[in-house]
């Protein structure tokens, strides 16, 4: 597990390349995306891994089965799949790049295959090894079937991984089925992801690498901190209860469970609850996001994680005249709503008493 930093204020100097993380079930519609992001020019300068057997088609060319056979398309960017270990993969475009083998690039991008569960990619992207070779997750996108996806989500559990992990998920096919069931079935799934609906595969580059793992504004929208005037308190109220519904599991026993809290709280009894939850359950917990009010710091404080790795808290730029409060999204498998917030409040009475 990667420990939270000591000091929420902290914050690193160095600038890793970014890897983005592109998943989605058989047949949603991931390499018509991907054939569109590599015939943009805003692509170059971009590492694409394909992580999965089989011919490809990208810009009119075939990607074959090995890491070996690499091409540079017309724009600049590079494109290999692979069939061994994905940090190696990383490593050895490192090293060839540095070789000059290979041109430079700012960013990666990685398709998955569709019937992979994204879990441990996604962790091994979190490992500190990918941050020791210059590297670091930035988001995941994730498409999803707007003719099969309900179905998917209900029957599939890799299905519900995929979208409950993501950071942006892209709504297609609607040209053949009404998008606006699914898109409500993955607003509550995952309330902190952005949602887009997309055409043909067609997706500017900049929309993907514009996120960094934790989108402050579409978690804001959702946890109700940029409204104003007379909603505002309703909102929070029922922000607060949410947990308290079952309007929030969605089959395969992925659940959403929300957590609010009003004053501020203190940042050593957080840190050990979400250490706590993130070795205990980090099988089951596939996102966990939240914007927390700390004591006796000025801003507001992003915290996320994957599983059992917990990324370093992340210093907002202000709370921007809402009221500030601390909401935190957990999404996992077989979780009890209850049980996850009677471990917060434990953790907070403990540091109370040791405290007082």
């Amino acid at each position: 597990m990667n420990d939270l930093d000591e000091n929420p204020n902290a914050s690193g100097d160095n600038t890793p390349i970014g890897i983005y993380v592109i998943t989605g079930f058989l047949g949603s519609g991931k390499t018509t995306l991907l054939n569109h992001l590599v015939s943009d020019p805003a692509m170059a300068d971009t590492a694409v891994i394909i992580n999965e057997f089989g011919e490809v088609g990208i810009d009119h060319a075939l990607v074959e089965k090995s890491f070996e056979d690499a091409m540079l398309l017309s724009n600049g960017c590079l494109c290999c799949t692979i069939r061994g270990d994905l940090l190696d993969t990383l490593e050895t475009l490192s090293v060839r790049r540095d070789m000059g083998r290979i041109p430079a690039f700012k960013r990666v991008v990685i398709e998955t295959t569709g019937l992979a569960d994204p879990a441990p990619i996604v962790e091994s992207l979190s490992d500190q090894m990918v941050a020791a070779r210059g590297f670091a997750l930035r988001a995941i996108a994730t498409t999803v079937d707007a003719v099969h996806g309900m179905g998917q989500l209900d029957s599939q559990f890799e299905a519900a991984k995929q979208a409950g992990m993501a950071d942006l998920l892209l709504v297609t096919k609607t040209d053949l089925a009404d998008a606006g069931p699914l898109t409500r079935r993955l607003r509550a799934l995952n309330p902190s992801a952005s949602i887009e609906i997309v055409v043909d595969g067609r997706l500017a580059p900049e929309r993907l690498f514009a996120l960094d793992g934790f989108d402050a504004q579409a978690a804001k929208d959702w946890l109700g901190t940029n409204h104003s005037g007379g909603n505002h308190d309703q909102d929070d109220d029922h922000n607060h209860h949410h947990h308290e519904h079952d309007v929030n599991r969605h089959g395969a026993d992925v659940c959403a469970i929300s957590i609010t809290r009003e004053s501020p709280l203190p940042w050593p009894a957080v840190r050990a609850w979400l250490r706590s939850l993130a070795s205990l359950r980090g099988a089951d917990i596939l996102r966990m996001k939240g914007i927390l009010c700390i004591e006796d710091v000025d801003a507001p404080i992003a915290v996320h994680g994957i599983q059992s790795s917990l990324h370093p808290p992340k210093r907002l730029k202000g709370w921007s005249g809402e009221a500030p409060s601390s909401r935190i999204v957990i999404i996992g498998r077989d979780l009890d709503a209850a049980g996850v917030e009677h471990a917060l409040d434990t953790a907070l009475a403990a540091h109370r008493r040791r405290h007082s």
